[in-house]
Order: C-alpha cells, then structure tokens, then sequence
C-alpha cells in the first residue's frame, strides 16, 4: 500500500467525521461502470467465441484466469477503451455463477483511495463493508494482488455488484501489460484496458440491461448510493446514472434472470449489420451505436 492510498483513508475518516462523506455521497462520483458478465446457455457461449466477426467488433479474447483460493474460469471478453463485457456459458465458471441466468456487475474507482471513501460512505449510511482481495496468478504459482473488493452481502439469488480498485502490485507488473499511470494515483479503467480497441469497432458500452430479483436488487441499492449514482425508480426497476454508462435494472422473478442488453458506442459510422449469435442478436449500426440483446 503507497502513501497516497494511507493519506486517502486518513482523509475518509476525516469527511465522515465531518459529516461531509455521506452529504456528498449524491455529488461525487466514486464508482464508474467497468464490466458486467453474464451465464448463458452454452450454444451462446460457444458461438461468441468463435465468432469471426466478434473479433472484427472488438477488442477480443478468450482467456482461462486462476484468481483468489485457486477459483478457475473460462470467460470470453470484449473489451473497448474503459468498459468490458465478459460472456460465460454454464458450467464456464465453478459454483452458483456458472449456472444460467446468474450475472454480475463490477463498478471501479479512478483514482486510488477511492475504495476507502466508498467504505466510510457505506459505513455511515449504516451498511457493512465486506472486503476481499482478488489476485491473479500468471501461470507461475505465485499470486500476484489485482485489485480490492467491496461488496455488501456474501450470498445472493443470480445477481452480485462489487465495488473494485486496481491494486499497484498488478499495475506495475510487467505481465499485466498495463499502461503508465497518466496522474498521481491513476488506478483507472483507461489504464488498465488496452488501446487495441482504437483498431476495432467497439469503443465503450453506454448502457446495460439487467434483470434481478427484488432481493438482489435491494443488496445492491446501497453500493450504487455510496458510489455516487443518480438512482431512479420506476414501477418495474431502477436505472443508475452517471459515471459515463446507464445501468438498468429489471425487477423480475426467478427463472426470469440475467443479462439482457448492452448497448455500444462505435469508434466509427457503420452500415447496418447483424450478427445472430446462438440466442443472442448483436445489431451493429446505422451509426456509430451498437446493441446486443440476450
């Protein structure tokens, strides 16, 4: 841990004594949308990976990661200049998230400390933080930290929302291929991505659709509240503004989850195509927009 990330908890501990952490908790964004994942049925699953025009779209990959306590998965990754999707088929991941119709939503910080202002905020509006690290191990044995996590509760039904910050041992590691920090304490998602998405079409996911049980959907409320969304609710959800992708959630039944629509920003105009993709169905403009819906 550096100094700036001592001298950013010592300054949390000041705002909420201060009253002013849970005041401006509406005003100041902490948490921006990094990726989102979903399950889905394995003839989805298997027609994004071989894909050939997926790989024309986007920044693409297929990649087997070793994470924490040696959890294994297999995702399939589309990547633009600050956002992420990542597609799993079932059984692609161990446990209950590997199971169709499970999703999850990761929300990450810019700027490092920023994860423990988010943990003050949560405190002080009465929720309890739980933390965990999350590593990656590049094939040598030996874990390498890759980012902190903040979630709210340890079980869910089919849907999860973390809050995440790059850690420095990932960042300055070679393997990573991460790029130079471009401000004191750039922990951000420009950072950690790529610029291989300046040779695709993909450039960033401007909306995501997702449908959640009322249970899942209430254990996530806090997090999107202390990370600075503008939250409005509506009869059949919440949509969660700010931090440059709008987040909608569909309050539905089990048996009815998951992710439902992502939509693009495109580096460049296109023509109208489509791409059927086992049950999924990625339209690719007119425009500079893109939608994909599950």
């Amino acid at each position: 841990m550096r100094i700036r990330r001592l001298f950013c908890m010592i300054f949390a501990v000041v705002l909420v004594s201060a009253g002013i952490g849970t005041a401006h908790a509406g005003e100041q964004q902490l948490l921006h949308y990094n990726h989102a994942w979903g399950t889905f049925d394995r003839a989805t699953a298997d027609a994004v990976e071989h894909s050939t025009y997926l790989k024309e779209f986007a920044d693409f990959e297929v990649r087997t990661t070793t994470g924490a306590d040696g959890k294994v998965w297999t995702g399939r990754y589309l990547r633009g200049k600050e956002t992420y999707l990542e597609v799993f088929g079932i059984g692609d991941v161990p446990g209950q998230d590997g199971e169709l119709g499970s999703a999850g939503l990761g929300l990450s910080t810019e700027r490092d400390g920023g994860i423990e202002v988010l943990k003050s905020r949560l405190r002080a509006a009465g929720s309890t933080p739980i933390e965990f690290l999350q590593t990656r191990d590049f094939g040598d044995g030996k874990p390498v930290p890759w980012f902190d996590a903040v979630f709210l509760d340890d079980t869910y039904e089919r849907f999860g929302a973390w809050a995440m910050e790059y850690r420095d041992e990932y960042l300055d590691d070679p393997r990573s291929k991460v790029g130079p920090a471009q401000f004191p304490g750039d922990v951000s998602r420009d950072r950690y991505l790529p610029d291989a998405y300046k040779d695709r079409l993909m450039r960033n996911i401007t909306l995501i659709r997702l449908a959640v049980t009322a249970g899942d959907l209430a254990d996530t409320m806090p997090l999107l509240r202390a990370g600075g969304f503008l939250l409005r609710t509506d009869p059949a959800g919440v949509t969660a503004s700010k931090g440059g992708t709008t987040i909608r959630f569909d309050q539905v039944a089990m048996g009815r989850t998951g992710l439902k629509r992502v939509e693009f920003d495109l580096n460049r105009v296109v023509r109208r195509h489509v791409e059927q993709l086992g049950t999924s169905t990625l339209v690719v403009g007119p425009g500079k927009r893109a939608v994909w819906t599950f």
